[in-house]
């Protein structure tokens, strides 16, 4: 533990502080709170009861307002601490409110009415972690069914999406033929047609195939991905021409060369697709939600979208379960992360 400090504590100056020092320390420091601040907020507000996400200014930590039972009264009563014309501080519980002052008793002693300025008091607050908010959407909410619509959506999109471009990629990396450049610059120029563009004739295609309201409707037209083919055919032109010459020497069919030298060689750059499909896939809202209309097909982010009414937003139900989508997105990303900087950098190279 001793050198772990000794090194992130080490300065430029030795044992003063040079410029360089502060500036890397505020920069290191405001990243981290830019990058992580806002995950650490969602999982605190996660926990809030939905008086505390109301609050204003709001807190990042779940607090709630203390409550006592008073005599006399049938529903629990706000507690706060209000101070006194002689300058001292009591605990007393709210009655009700009338303009900017209130009503207050003294739940010990709750006979006698004390009118105080709200100015002059302060909620008696404590930490309450709401964690009904994650218990109640398994109850309540087909949860799980919506977690099973996902993960087989994002599942097998993934591996249709690796097996369509890693072949399409193999085809305009390792052989010549003509207008192969052409066909390159066609995949690269739909990366410019927005989705809103193509979403109607992409709708008419699915109607007529017949697959609105199931999920192959959601997965089959999105597999084929411009970016996956380009990532995938940068990497694939590192790998030597003469290594598939020697395996057609060996009479190694096309297939196997694909699947048994190509594939393996391309893991780094297959893993980087297979993260950003993965999160392409669990994040959709929009196609999801035109092609499913039955509630059992929906996805979770469709789903979410149902404790979002005309007149009421359950947004302590909403972020409990976004941190639990959250949830297999970042396992993905741990997993696999290892193969992010070498599959990047590989597609750069020729």
């Amino acid at each position: 533990m001793g050198k772990v400090a000794r090194f992130i504590l080490r300065r430029k100056g030795g044992k003063g502080w040079h410029w360089t020092d502060i500036f890397t320390w505020v920069w290191l420091v405001g990243g981290l709170i830019i990058m992580f601040g806002p995950a650490v907020w969602l999982v605190f507000s996660s926990l809030k009861t939905p008086a505390a996400l109301a609050e204003f200014p709001p807190s990042i930590l779940p607090y709630v307002t203390s409550q006592a039972t008073v005599e006399g009264y049938d529903k629990p009563l706000m507690l706060y601490d209000a101070m006194m014309p002689d300058g001292s501080t009591r605990v007393l519980a709210e009655v009700r409110r009338i303009g900017l002052v209130a009503q207050m008793v003294d739940p010990k002693a709750p006979g006698e009415i004390v009118k105080v300025n709200i100015n002059d008091r302060a909620p008696v607050r404590t930490m309450s972690f709401a964690t009904n908010n994650y218990t109640e959407p398994f109850v309540h909410f087909d949860f799980l069914r919506y977690l099973w619509n996902s993960v087989f959506v994002t599942v097998v999109a993934t591996v249709i999406t690796l097996v369509v471009n890693s072949m399409a990629a193999f085809a305009l990396s390792k052989y010549e033929f003509k207008g192969r450049s052409v066909a390159m610059l066609v995949i690269l120029a739909t990366l410019m047609v927005p989705l809103s563009v193509i979403m109607v004739p992409l709708y008419s295609i699915i109607s007529s195939l017949g697959l609105f309201n199931n999920l192959w409707g959601v997965i089959l037209p999105t597999v084929a991905t411009p970016t996956g083919v380009f990532i995938l055919r940068q990497y694939m032109l590192t790998i030597p021409d003469e290594l598939i010459d020697a395996a057609r020497m060996d009479k190694a069919s096309e297939w196997q060369i694909y699947w048994r030298i190509v594939l393996p060689l391309t893991a780094p750059a297959l893993a980087v697709l297979a993260i950003f499909s993965v999160v392409w896939r669990w994040n959709d809202f929009l196609w999801p939600l035109i092609v499913l209309s039955r509630r059992e097909l929906y996805t979770l982010q469709v789903g979410l979208s149902i404790y979002s009414g005309e007149l009421n937003v359950q947004w302590h139900f909403i972020l409990a379960m976004t941190v639990v989508t959250m949830i297999p997105v970042v396992l993905v990303f741990i997993f696999l992360q290892r193969f992010i900087t070498t599959g990047i950098a590989g597609t750069g190279l020729k």
